[in-house]
């Protein structure tokens, strides 16, 4: 079975909605078996997520808690316009940014319009994912999508939260399907999120996994399977 070393998307009590401090995600992490834990709190946007300069801060932090390498990043909402809702001089301070569409701060626009507001937040050279790509509330164009991460070396993820919470997100089973039978074509990088909001839920991974096996997908392409490819993915350089 497919072994992920590395959660990447995940809430502390920082994001206003979810329930652990970076130590006890840190140490659900260990407890787990993985080697990297990326805390990544909503950007401002999101009801009661922390101010932007909680994220120029995170030369404080341990680089290990626990023995689990610590990175530190933020969930970045995608604006109607395609921008983004972190300013860039906080954006560069982060190890990796992910960005996403969130219905609290994003009116659906139709699928051509979602999809070019997408890539147009890939091209910020600190996004490194793309979260969650997979509900009907706000369809993408997956063809285009898959181009422009092949294009900007943008890893496409595969959320376990939505897989485990279909009604949250509709239709993502068959999104995903779709989806990611493109990245096997294309050879696009795909990412393994737990998307937890509390340390019961850092690591879990179930869902997406068994879903990766009934598709036969092609498990070189998860970019979180491997220090040895996730590492440099990230331009992640610091000791």
């Amino acid at each position: 079975m497919l072994k992920i070393i590395a959660d990447l998307h995940t809430h502390t009590i920082a994001s206003g909605h979810s329930y652990g401090t970076i130590r006890e995600m840190a140490k659900a992490a260990d407890s787990r078996g993985l080697l990297v834990y990326g805390h990544s709190d909503h950007a401002p946007g999101i009801p009661g997520t922390c101010h932007p300069f909680y994220f120029a801060n995170f030369e404080s932090l341990p680089r290990f808690l626990y023995g689990v390498r610590i990175l530190g990043s933020s969930e970045i909402n995608i604006l109607d316009d395609g921008s983004l809702s972190l300013e860039k001089r906080f954006i560069d301070l982060l190890d990796y940014g992910i960005a996403g569409i969130h219905l609290n701060c994003y009116q659906d626009q139709g699928k051509k319009r979602n999809t070019e507001n997408v890539i147009k937040a890939m091209r910020c050279e600190k996004i490194k994912i793309i979260s969650h790509p997979d509900s009907n509330k706000t369809p993408l164009d997956y063809p285009s999508l898959v181009d422009a991460a092949k294009d900007y070396s943008v890893a496409l993820e595969v959320n376990n939260s939505s897989l485990e919470n279909p009604d949250s997100r509709p239709g993502c089973y068959e999104n995903y399907k779709k989806l990611l039978s493109l990245c096997m074509k294309r050879e696009v990088n795909v990412v393994i999120s737990s998307d937890a909001h509390d340390p019961s839920q850092v690591g879990e991974f179930k869902k997406a996994i068994n879903f990766l096996d009934e598709i036969q997908f092609d498990n070189s392409l998860v970019i979180n399977a491997s220090l040895a490819k996730l590492m440099p993915f990230l331009c992640f350089t610091n000791s």
